[in-house]
C-alpha cells in the first residue's frame, strides 16, 4: 500500500461494508476492512441453510476472494469492539487499534430478545451460519428422536415446532419447515407421518408481514395455512423455556408446548454502536444525518442495519440488503467528494420493493404499485436473489440445487453437526449464548477502549488525523 495516502477503515463485511470496499477500491485511498468472519454471507438465503436446502458454501464467499482485485484494500479477521470518534480510533479484540481518516461502520445487527437474553438458549435466532447449522441440527434431531419414540402422543410432542415473529424471517422459516416436514423428511422415516408434525407461527401484532400491503399479508397467511402452518396473531410472548412458549392472548396466559422454538421476532444493532457516544434509537441504531455521517463527525459514516436513516416519510429505512448496498456506494462517493473538495450531497434510497418467500411456488411481492402472490411472486423472488448472489459459482450451484429440490422435493444438506444428541437442546447449553457473551464482553471492553494504546494499521507516514477533503 502507498504510505502517504489517507486511510479508510470499514467495520463489517456485509452488504454495506462490501459495497463500500468495492467502490473505494477505485479511489486513491488505503482501505482496511475488519470483520469477525472471513466470509461475506448472503443472509436472505440463510434460512435455506437452516432448513437443509442449501449448504453454507452455497451462500457464502471469502471476503478476500471478493476483494482480491482491489489492491488498495486489505482485510483483517478480527472484531471491532469500540470506536473513539474524537481520536479517530477503532479498538479491536485481538489487534492494536486502527487509526482512520474516514470510518464506515457497517457492523450489522444481532438477534433482539427484548431484554431477555436467557431466551436464546431455547429460541434460536438466525443471523449467521452457526445459527443456521444449530437450527438444522435441532430440527433434524427432533425427527430422529420421534422415529425412535414408540408412543404416538410423545412422538407428536417431539414434532411440535414454534416460530416466533411474523416478519419475513419468521414466515420463511415456518413455511419452509412445514413444507419439508410434509414432503421431504416424512418420506425418509418409517414411524413418522406427515400429519404428525405441527408448526405454529406466533406474531404479537394483528397480522403477519406488517410492512407489506394488508392484502399481501392475508395472502401470505392463506399460503401458510395451505401448508399446514397454524398462524396465531395477537399473541405476545412472555417467556421461552424447555416446556415451550409462554403467551399472553387477550389478557390470558397460556403455554404453547414445543420441542423446538425458532426466533424471528426482531433484531437490534450490535453493541459497538453505543461506543460512538451519539444518539441511538430504541433498537440501538445510530441516528445519522442525510449524508450517513454521525453528528459532529463528518468523517464517520454509519450504514446498513446498524444505522437509523430517516426516509422521505420520516421513518427509518428498512433493514434490507439494497439499502445497505446503496449506502455503501454513496459513502464511497462522499469520500471521493471530500478528496476533491466537492459537496457530498444527501443519500437518496431507490426503493426496489419487498418480497418474502413462503415455500415451493409460494411468495408475496410488492414492487412499486405492483402487488402479487403465488408462483409469479416466487419466480420474481428467485430471480432477484440469484442476481444478488456474489460469484457466478454460487449462483450456478444455488440454481441447480433449487431446481433439484423443486422437481424432486429432496434436500441434500441434511447433516447433523454438534456433539449433543438431545432434540431441542442447544449444542452448548452449559455455555452462555452469543448474545450473553457479547453483553459481558462489551462491558469489559468499554474499559479497555478508554485506556491509551499503540495505534496499528494506519499506513506508515500517513497523517495522524487530517481533516477530510
Amino acid at each position: 500500500m502507498a504510505g502517504t495516502r489517507r486511510h479508510v477503515v470499514i467495520v463489517g463485511g456485509g452488504f454495506g461494508g462490501l459495497a463500500a470496499a468495492q467502490a473505494l477500491g477505485r479511489l486513491p485511498v488505503d482501505v482496511t476492512l475488519v470483520d469477525r468472519a472471513n466470509h461475506h454471507l448472503f443472509q436472505p438465503l440463510l434460512y435455506q441453510v437452516a432448513m437443509a436446502g442449501l449448504s453454507p458454501a452455497d451462500i457464502a464467499m471469502p471476503i478476500r476472494a471478493i476483494l482480491r482485485r482491489r489492491r488498495n484494500v486489505r482485510v483483517f479477521l478480527d472484531e471491532a469492539v469500540a470506536i473513539d470518534p474524537a481520536e479517530r480510533r477503532v479498538e479491536l479484540r485481538g489487534l492494536p487499534p486502527l487509526r482512520y481518516d474516514w470510518l464506515v461502520l457497517a457492523a450489522g445487527a444481532q438477534t433482539n430478545y427484548f431484554g431477555h437474553p436467557e431466551w436464546s438458549r431455547w429460541a434460536l435466532g438466525l443471523k449467521d451460519v452457526d445459527d443456521a447449522l444449530e437450527i438444522r441440527r435441532r430440527v433434524l434431531l427432533a425427527f430422529e428422536a420421534a422415529e425412535r419414540e414408540v408412543d404416538p402422543a410423545r412422538r407428536r410432542a417431539l414434532l411440535r415446532f414454534v416460530v416466533i415473529g411474523g416478519g419475513p424471517t419468521g414466515v420463511e422459516l415456518a413455511g419452509t419447515l412445514a413444507e419439508i416436514e410434509r414432503h421431504v423428511l416424512a418420506r425418509d422415516f418409517r414411524r413418522i407421518h406427515p400429519g404428525d408434525a405441527e408448526v405454529t407461527l406466533v406474531e404479537a401484532g394483528p397480522r403477519i408481514l406488517p410492512p407489506f400491503d394488508p392484502r399481501l399479508s392475508e395472502a401470505a397467511r392463506r399460503q401458510l395455512e395451505e401448508l399446514g402452518v397454524k398462524v396465531r396473531t395477537g399473541a405476545m410472548v412472555e417467556g421461552v423455556d424447555d416446556r415451550g412458549v409462554h403467551l399472553r392472548v387477550d389478557g390470558k396466559q397460556e403455554i404453547l408446548p414445543a420441542s423446538t422454538v425458532l426466533w424471528g421476532a426482531g433484531v437490534r444493532a450490535r453493541p459497538i454502536a453505543s461506543t460512538l457516544g451519539v444518539a441511538l434509537d430504541r433498537m440501538g441504531r445510530v441516528i445519522v444525518g442525510p449524508d450517513c455521517s454521525i453528528p459532529g463527525h463528518p468523517e464517520a459514516f454509519v450504514i446498513g442495519d446498524i444505522a437509523h436513516h430517516a426516509g422521505p416519510d420520516g421513518n427509518p429505512l428498512p433493514g434490507l440488503a439494497p439499502v445497505a448496498m446503496q449506502q455503501g456506494r454513496f459513502v464511497a462517493r462522499a469520500i471521493a467528494a471530500d478528496l476533491a473538495g466537492r459537496p457530498r450531497g444527501a443519500f437518496r434510497y431507490r426503493d426496489k420493493g419487498m418480497m418474502s418467500t413462503i415455500g415451493r411456488s409460494r411468495a408475496v411481492a410488492e414492487i412499486g404499485r405492483l402487488r402479487f402472490a403465488g408462483l409469479l411472486a416466487w419466480l420474481a423472488w428467485t430471480f432477484v436473489h440469484l442476481l444478488f448472489l456474489i460469484g457466478f459459482r454460487n449462483r450456478l450451484l444455488v440454481f441447480v440445487n433449487w431446481v433439484y429440490s423443486y422437481v424432486t422435493y429432496r434436500r441434500g444438506a441434511r447433516l447433523i453437526t454438534g456433539r449433543r444428541l438431545e432434540p431441542g437442546v442447544p449444542a452448548h447449553v452449559v455455555e452462555p449464548s452469543e448474545v450473553e457473551r457479547e453483553a459481558e464482553a462489551h462491558a469489559k471492553l468499554q474499559a479497555r477502549a478508554e485506556a491509551p494504546a499503540p495505534l496499528h494499521g494506519a499506513p506508515a507516514g500517513a497523517p495522524t488525523a487530517p481533516a477530510p477533503g
